[in-house]
This record gives C-alpha cells, sequence and structure tokens, in this order.
C-alpha cells in the first residue's frame, strides 16, 4: 500500500501538467469558436434611385444612302466621239460639256434644212400673190369660183410647206445641239464607258454617269409596328428629325429630316419606306453607303429608368435588386423596354422612389442580406441625349 501511494504521488505533476494544457486548448477553442460566430460588417454596394423623367424613344434601322440626282448619260444622237470634255471624277455644273459628237453631219443636215425653208417662203410669197390677185378678179369676175378655190388652196398648201419646213430646221438643229452632251445637274461625273473616236448609238451607249452630292437621300424600312407608332407620332406634332450614324461610329451623327414616307407596305417584306434629306457639305455621304438611322418612334410624358448595369438575368427573366428602409437587398422582377444611352426603361416593376443596386451586385449572396448603400448617379454620363441603339 506504501508503494502504490509513492507511485501515485510521483505521477501528480505530469497529471497536473496535461490538466494545464488542456485547459489551456479548450480555452482558445471557445475564443476561437465566439469570433467565427462574430457577423462580417455589410458588404458596400452602389445604390441609384430610379429615374423618373419624359424621354423620347428612338429605333435604329439599317439605311442606304442615295444621291437625290442620278443620272446615267446617254447620247440623243449616233455618231463618232469627237471629244471626252472633263476629268474623270470631278466635280461638273449643271450644261457643262462632257462629250463632243462629230457636229459635221448634223451641221450638214441644218443647212439643208434652212434650204428647203427658204424654198417654201419663196413659194408661199408666189402663192399668196397669186391668191390676192384671184380675189381681185373674182370680184370683177374675170375668173370663175373655181380658179379662185384652186389658188387659195395653193396659199394653204404653200403656208403648211413652210410650216413643216421651219419644223423640220427646229428638229435639225436639236440634232446638232444634241451633239454636246452635257451635265444634265450639277454633281460628280464618273469615268467615261465610251473614248475618243467610238461610235455612240442613240439612246443606247452609256456615256458616262453624273450623281448630285449635296444634298443626299436616305433610304430605310420600318416594320408595320414600328411604322404605325412612328407615324402616330408624327401626326401628334413629334419630331420630324432623324440622326444618321455612319460605319464609323467615332464620327459625330448627322441630323436629317425626314421628307417621304411610302404610300404602302412592301408586301414581300412587311415594311414601309422612309426617306430622309441631309446636307452634305464636305461629300461624308456616298451614293450606295450604309448607314445607321435612328428615328423616334414614341415619346413618353414620364419613363421610369435605371442603369442597364442594374439589370440581371436570370434565364428568360430581367430582375433588379431593391433596397428596402432597412437596406436589405430583394430581388424583383421587372420588364424592361427600350435602351436609352446607358439606361434602361423599365416598363413594370418598379416604382418611381425606388432604390435599386447598380455596382457591387456580385456581394449580394441571398435575398435579403443587409448591405451598405452608398448613393451614386443614376445615369454613368451627363448626356440628356435620348437614343435609343436597339429594342432589348
Amino acid at each position: 500500500m506504501e508503494r502504490l501511494t509513492n507511485d501515485t504521488r510521483r505521477r501528480s505533476p505530469l497529471a497536473g501538467g496535461l490538466a494545464l494544457v488542456l485547459a489551456i486548448f479548450l480555452s482558445g477553442c471557445e475564443a476561437q469558436s465566439e469570433e467565427a460566430m462574430a457577423m462580417p460588417p455589410p458588404p458596400e454596394v452602389d445604390v441609384a434611385q430610379v429615374l423618373a423623367e419624359p424621354v423620347t424613344l428612338w429605333q435604329s434601322f439599317t439605311g442606304r444612302v442615295a444621291a437625290t440626282d442620278a443620272v446615267m448619260l446617254r447620247p440623243r444622237v449616233s455618231g463618232y466621239i469627237q471629244q471626252v470634255a472633263f476629268d474623270e471624277g470631278a466635280l461638273v455644273e449643271a450644261g457643262d460639256l462632257l462629250f463632243q459628237i462629230d457636229p459635221r453631219p448634223y451641221q450638214a443636215r441644218v443647212q439643208a434644212a434652212q434650204a428647203e425653208l427658204a424654198q417654201a417662203n419663196s413659194q408661199l410669197e408666189l402663192a399668196r400673190s397669186e391668191a390676192g390677185r384671184a380675189r381681185s378678179l373674182l370680184k370683177s369676175r374675170a375668173i370663175s369660183q373655181e380658179e379662185y378655190d384652186q389658188r387659195d388652196a395653193a396659199l394653204m398648201g404653200a403656208q403648211a410647206s413652210v410650216a413643216a419646213a421651219r419644223a423640220a430646221l427646229t428638229s435639225a438643229e436639236l440634232d446638232l445641239e444634241y451633239t454636246r452632251v452635257t451635265a444634265p445637274v450639277s454633281g460628280r461625273a464618273g469615268r467615261a464607258l465610251v473614248t475618243r473616236g467610238n461610235l455612240a448609238n442613240a439612246d443606247q451607249t452609256e456615256l458616262t454617269t453624273v450623281v448630285s452630292v449635296d444634298p443626299m437621300y436616305v433610304y430605310f424600312e420600318a416594320d408595320e409596328q414600328t411604322a404605325a407608332a412612328s407615324q402616330a407620332l408624327l401626326a401628334a406634332g413629334g419630331p420630324q428629325t432623324v440622326k444618321i450614324q455612319l460605319g464609323n461610329d467615332g464620327d459625330q451623327p448627322l441630323s436629317g429630316e425626314l421628307d417621304f414616307i411610302d404610300n404602302q407596305l412592301n408586301a414581300s417584306t412587311g415594311t414601309l419606306q422612309y426617306r430622309a434629306v441631309l446636307a452634305n457639305p464636305g461629300e461624308r455621304l456616298k451614293p450606295g453607303q450604309f448607314a445607321r438611322v435612328e428615328m423616334p418612334v414614341a415619346q413618353l410624358d414620364q419613363a421610369l429608368m435605371v442603369n442597364r448595369k442594374a439589370v440581371l438575368t436570370d434565364q428568360d427573366r430581367r430582375f433588379v435588386y431593391v433596397i428596402n428602409d432597412q437596406n436589405q437587398a430583394t430581388p424583383r422582377h421587372v420588364t424592361v423596354g427600350r435602351q436609352v444611352d446607358d439606361l434602361m426603361v423599365i416598363r413594370d416593376g418598379l416604382a418611381n422612389g425606388d432604390r435599386v443596386i447598380v455596382n457591387g451586385v456580385q456581394k449580394v449572396f441571398y435575398p435579403g442580406m443587409e448591405v451598405s448603400p452608398q448613393q451614386v448617379a443614376m445615369r454613368e454620363t451627363g448626356d440628356d441625349t435620348t437614343v435609343v441603339a436597339a429594342s432589348p
């Protein structure tokens, strides 16, 4: 018994040390558990208030530029090209000489027509003199009524011959004039399709083209629904101005005015054709060029809009995170409309005064999570221009 007691005394310091270590370990675990249970601060997110303001909605279309005047020149008379009198690709004015057809055969026809007219005039003078004498002789009954009628008919025939000769001379002079092929409109000439020495056939041979450069047309087509909306807006006195953007998006958009709407829909495509006219002083537009046309299609007295970054997608549905008075983020499904600059029109799901998250939605892990809202502007830029890129 004494021996067992001695062994126990020898082990008691070791047992005490183990107990101390275990106590320290358990104390550290409790501290770590309390630290783990402590909640992190709410994450910071950028929040903006829903915008409510009047807006004009625009729709984008693909258009094609066309010259207001485009002419394919063909000769009105046949003959050999004597001169090409213009520089290919140069600007020409209406009436400038472009091609000269050999005029000598037509000059000869003019001279022949002049001679025929002179001969007809001499016959007319003779017939007029004989008719005058016949009138005097008829009064004195020196000739018969039949002879008088013959001379009077000869006078009318001579007058008709003079008229025919004068018309033939006019035609010959026109043909001579047509040997000078001039620019019918002011614009830029194309390349010469026929060179000097070649035969040009009347109304057949293509000589060159001339297209006007200022102003220009832009043709585009709208679907039936959009066309109905735009025409209702125009009928209500809405803007008739359209914006034209060329292929280089960095260029400043051009402004044009609607000047023509077709009177019927295209049965094959179900679209209605529009035309805008715009100035082109620097020849920035070229015929045949593609352009993006933006036309107003609706005008809203008050539209609710949010930054497009605030709108998220859940399969085929759109939603935003709305911040309530307790700074809790709750998802809310919305119906979006058109895009206006960096904003999206919200047709349903939000109310004026709602606050939505525009940056930091990735920090929200579950509905109702508390966040630390940082107020920012809803519109990224200070530009109030309302231009719609396309329907979403």
